[in-house]
């Protein structure tokens, strides 16, 4: 079956985001003389990003045109560097140490890289390493988490030179949990090693955590899922707000018939015209379409979150609205949900099921929340394990999966190990 040119085009406008159709349709406007674009600002049209709520008739507040930015790492330290009473020449390698360190607040560049990049000794460089370590915050500029720690224990814990000598030489032991190791090197008792560890836990292991490193990235949902409180029911919105009205532009057609060479090319070009409008309400409306079912079916997620997602294959709402899996799947793609409980890529509202001992199908992004609870509330000084976290799931909520299965879901949710979630909690 050979597909044509309109044919894929239509398809592939299926799978674009509302940005993507806009920048789609302007593109098409550029070579079709009979498009002219209007700016849609219809009922149907939202504004808005992430979880933001539009409204014309919301009142305008002066003070929501305040920057509430933060200053970022790098301008937070060259204030700092700015204030020093130092040389030009060190500030000059301060600056350069903290614009060149990562999200994290780490030097990632050798003395070495930078001796030759800046052609200065690498002793000036270390000296004004060291000086980057002491201002605010606290262990930027290290070479790995050992050296920052150490930084910020000698601020905060001048006196505890065990604590010291802990984050210097024993610190992967600890991370590993490894306490007997750590008790035995220290020659201490692993309730010293238990108060080690607190303090440790009071120090920053990214100390630029509490800074941005970079611009924050909005979302403008494709698709706005409300509240309708007086009709007591959920109401879909198609984010249009950015999309143009695509119209014939008859005036130009006009100009264009009274040239007989022109007419073939006139009505190719309406011809284009008419599929274009055609497509993006086809599209408008299988992706309605796709959202009344999954609201039907997802009712409870939009009213508690991920707890209430039910199993709903790209398959099942294939069927409630008689179109083809692909064609379902290809407008679902790339397309993000806003929701009263967050905002979505909407292929998060799909899940495939898992049987329960009771008969009833529970999806598997529910049983990973419980797992993630079931793990929140465990006993941290003896954590389960994963046969332990599937005999829990089996008693408290009638769910059987595997061992196996248990270590998959924990590695998809970034749980760590038994091992590695062990505590030591001091006495």
């Amino acid at each position: 079956m050979v597909m044509t040119t309109e044919l894929r085009q239509a398809i592939e406008l299926l799978q674009l985001t509302n940005y993507e159709l806009k920048t789609f349709i302007e593109k098409e406007a550029e070579e079709n003389p009979l498009i002219e674009l209007v700016e849609s600002y219809d009922d149907r049209s939202y504004s808005g990003q992430s979880n933001y709520n539009y409204s014309q008739d919301e009142e305008v507040d002066p003070l929501d045109f305040i920057s509430n930015s933060e200053p970022s790492l790098y301008d937070h330290l060259l204030n700092q560097v700015n204030m020093l009473q130092i040389s030009d020449n060190k500030r000059t390698i301060l600056r350069f140490l903290v614009l060149n360190l990562n999200e994290s607040g780490y030097l990632t560049m050798t003395n070495s890289e930078i001796s030759q990049f800046l052609d200065v000794s690498e002793d000036r460089i270390e000296h004004a390493r060291k000086t980057l370590l002491t201002l605010d915050p606290l262990g930027s500029g290290a070479v790995d988490v050992s050296e920052s720690l150490l930084v910020q224990a000698k601020e905060k814990y001048p006196e505890d030179e065990l604590l010291h000598t802990a984050i210097q030489y024993d610190l992967e032991n600890i991370a590993n949990r490894k306490w007997g190791v750590v008790a035995e090197r220290l020659h201490i008792s692993q309730n010293d090693v238990a108060h080690l560890l607190s303090k440790i836990q009071t120090l920053q292991p990214k100390p630029a955590l509490n800074f941005s490193t970079r611009n924050t990235n909005y979302v403008t949902p494709d698709i706005v899922v409300q509240w309708d409180e007086e009709k007591d029911t959920f109401q879909v919105i198609l984010n249009n707000y950015y999309v143009p009205d695509v119209q014939f532009n008859s005036e130009y057609a006009v100009n264009l018939r009274q040239s007989t060479e022109l007419k073939s090319y006139v009505s190719e070009q309406y011809k284009k015209f008419n599929w274009l409008r055609q497509s993006i309400e086809q599209r408008r409306n299988t992706i309605l379409n796709i959202m009344e079912v999954v609201l039907r079916k997802q009712r409870q997620f939009f009213k508690e979150g991920f707890r209430g997602l039910k199993p709903l294959t790209l398959q099942d709402v294939a069927t409630e609205i008689d179109m083809h899996e692909s064609t379902v799947s290809r407008a679902t793609a790339n397309k993000i949900v806003e929701t009263p409980n967050g905002t979505f890529e909407l292929r998060q509202l799909f899940s495939t099921g898992i049987k329960s001992n009771s008969g009833t199908i529970t999806s598997q992004t529910k049983v990973k929340e419980l797992l993630q609870e079931i793990v929140q509330n465990e006993d941290k000084t003896k954590p389960l394990s994963d046969q332990k976290i599937a005999d829990k799931l089996k008693e408290m909520h009638e769910i059987a999966i595997s061992r196996r299965t248990v270590a998959k879901y924990r590695d998809e949710l970034n749980i760590p190990s038994s091992t590695r979630r062990k505590e030591l909690l001091p006495t």
